[in-house]
Order: C-alpha cells, then sequence, then structure tokens
C-alpha cells in the first residue's frame, strides 16, 4: 500500500469554521489569529485509491494559515509553518508530500520545503497545467466553439508556466497571441515556438487591448493583484486562470455573467475514495494537484517531481501519460475553487449570445 499526503490550508474563512463549527460565533479577525497559533494537524485520513496496477492511502494535513496570512506573513514564518506541516505528513507515515493551494508558491516554490523534510515534494503543478489544457478544451465545446480555430491568448507567456502552455496550444491551434510585459522575452518564446511548431505566435505587451479581441485568455502571470477585471473581455470569453495568486478579479464572476472562468478541471479519481472531507468537490472527485501527489504514489515515483518555478513540456507529458495509465481522468470544471455545473455553463453561453446579439445591434446603429 503506497502512502502519501497533501497540504490544505483554509482559502477562506468558512473553510475554518467547516472543520470547527464551534467558532461560527468568532470573529474572522480573531479566528485567524487564534488558528494561526495552532499546531499542524491530520485533517482526515483518505481511504480507497484504487486502479489495476496499484493502490494508496494519505492523509490531508492541514497548515493553520489562511490565504490572506500566507501572502503577508513574513516568508520565513510561513515557511516554518509549511515544514511543520510537512512532518506530521512523515510521522503520519506518508512517503510523498503534496502542496496545496498558496503552499506551493511560497517563496521558491517548494525547493526549501522539500530540502528539510525526509520525503520527496512536488506542487503539482504539472498536471495542474495538463489539466488546465484540457479543461479549456472541454470548456470551449461546452460553449459551442472549436478551440483548434479559436483566438488564443497566454497571459503570462513569459514565464515558466506559461512558455509550457503556450508550446503545448501551438500544437493545434491557428491563432496564438503572447502577452506579457517584457518584448524581448516574449518574442524569444515566440522564435522557440516557430521552432518547434512552426507556428508563428503574436506577441503584444497591450494586454487590455489584446484581451479584448481573443476568445480563450490562459492566465499564468506571477502578479500580486488580479490584472483581469472584466470589462476588457468580450461576451463569450473563456478565462483559464492557472495563477495563484489568482489574476481574475471576483469582479469578473460578479459582474460578467457571460464570461466563463475556470481554474482548471475537477478530476476524477479510480476506486471507491473517501477523502473523509468536504472540500466543495463531487464525490470520488480531487484537484489536479491533489491528483498529481496520488498518481507519483501509485507509481512508486517517490521524487520531488514538480518544484520550483521552472516546468517542462515532458513533466506535463509524463503525468499525463501516468495519469492515463492510472485511470485518472477530467471529471469536470471549477471556478473560484468550486465544481461549476453544465447548468451554469449553459446560462453563461444564453447570457453571452444575448450580449453578442445587443453589441451586433448597437454597432450598426
Amino acid at each position: 500500500m503506497e502512502k502519501f499526503a497533501f497540504v490544505l490550508h483554509p482559502i477562506y474563512h468558512s473553510d475554518i469554521l467547516r472543520k470547527y463549527p464551534f467558532f461560527k460565533n468568532c470573529p474572522e479577525s480573531v479566528l485567524k489569529s487564534v488558528f494561526k497559533r495552532f499546531p499542524p494537524f491530520k485533517v482526515s485520513y483518505i481511504e480507497g485509491v484504487k486502479t489495476p496496477h496499484n493502490e494508496a492511502e494519505g492523509w490531508f494535513v492541514g497548515c493553520p494559515l489562511s490565504s490572506d496570512q500566507i501572502l503577508t506573513l513574513s516568508e520565513d514564518y510561513v515557511l516554518s509553518k509549511i515544514i511543520q506541516t510537512g512532518k506530521k505528513a512523515e510521522r503520519l507515515g506518508a512517503n510523498i508530500l503534496g502542496l496545496g493551494a498558496l503552499t506551493s508558491v511560497v517563496g521558491d516554490a517548494g525547493i526549501t520545503i522539500a530540502k528539510n523534510l525526509n520525503i520527496p515534494v512536488t506542487t503539482g503543478n504539472s498536471y495542474t497545467v495538463a489539466t488546465a489544457i484540457d479543461g479549456v478544451k472541454d470548456a470551449s465545446k461546452m460553449m459551442g466553439y472549436d478551440y483548434k480555430n479559436c483566438h488564443i491568448a497566454v497571459l503570462g507567456a513569459s514565464g515558466s508556466i506559461g512558455k509550457v502552455v503556450a508550446r503545448k496550444f501551438a500544437e493545434d491551434v491557428r491563432w496564438l497571441t503572447l502577452l506579457g510585459k517584457n518584448q524581448k522575452r516574449l518574442e524569444q518564446v515566440s522564435d522557440s515556438i516557430y521552432d518547434d511548431t512552426g507556428l508563428a505566435a503574436k506577441v503584444s505587451t497591450n494586454i487590455k487591448r489584446s484581451l479584448s479581441e481573443v476568445d480563450i485568455i490562459i492566465a499564468v502571470t506571477g502578479s500580486a493583484d488580479a490584472v483581469i477585471t472584466g470589462e476588457e473581455l468580450k461576451p463569450g470569453a473563456i478565462v483559464c486562470d492557472v495563477a495563484r495568486p489568482r489574476d481574475v478579479s471576483w469582479r469578473v464572476a460578479k459582474n460578467r455573467d457571460d464570461i466563463l472562468v475556470i481554474e482548471g478541471g475537477v478530476v476524477e479519481v479510480p476506486g471507491e475514495v473517501e477523502f473523509n472531507f468536504n472540500f466543495g468537490f463531487p464525490k470520488k472527485t480531487a484537484y489536479a494537484c491533489m491528483a498529481e501527489t496520488m498518481i507519483l504514489a501509485l507509481e512508486q515515483k517517490y521524487e520531488s517531481f514538480t518544484l520550483g518555478r521552472e516546468l517542462t513540456v515532458k513533466q506535463v507529458d509524463e503525468i499525463s501519460r501516468l495519469a492515463k495509465k492510472h485511470g485518472f481522468k477530467l471529471a469536470g470544471l471549477r471556478s473560484f475553487e468550486r465544481a461549476i455545473s453544465q447548468e451554469n455553463i449553459q446560462r453563461i453561453k444564453q447570457n453571452a449570445l444575448k450580449n453578442k446579439k445587443q453589441e451586433n445591434v448597437i454597432s450598426k446603429t
């Protein structure tokens, strides 16, 4: 039996209350202050992960820091908390540790954490990118598009993840725009893509204008603040936000009911898996970063597979192959940390069609 662990931390105030409902009358600021003093803890036992090749069990381990605390407290303090959480996973018996949500982006993106533990560590970024690409393809189909004929933009294309995403889409699409702040670096990525695939990708540093012209955006910048606010997008646009912190503002979901915002895929886990903890997903499904940790355990590939800021096409292709081997597959889409239903997508599609018609009428008058 293979063994793994995965680090969770509260994204929202409600996430703390889900585990500790007796704090429901405690003010949010007080609760967060108290909660960060907690030692790392076992959230739940994971059982029933089984494929024709192997089976695994594991644990969710809790790092008692909220999202804003991870982003604002000193880096040393946050890393220390995450390392303590990793030590808890070691004591439980895990042979590999996955870093969830913002614990995967602190400091050097897992390298320091791995150096201070006796088990390998992965951020899950390889499978996250793989499922984000698959998610965009599925979302395009649901919205009635052929993604190969859509104009696709990669925002943050000169970064490590952006380069891989752009390179993967360049294998299939006809129109690709690389967006970012550094023209020279974007041109270098474009030249590399042309050498590998023959596709001449356009480059632009005029982000707002370019976003208004494209059908699909994959956002992977390293910005501390949201860079997509919604008004720059055309009706029916699909935005896949792979960045942490988020590139897409909450205002997009609130103010644009004709835009589909996804954050990659919901992954179906093989076997009769029981997470024994509700993180807002349908039964037997998980985040891609969680799934990468399970896949590596099932494959007995006990190594720090995805660490640091660099990512390669080879890693994405390899984890995709291993996922297929063990029966992991895309089972839906998520938006702002929650699974999104077919009904939600249909409403967005209908609103987009209505607003496109209104824009056409206005343009003719």
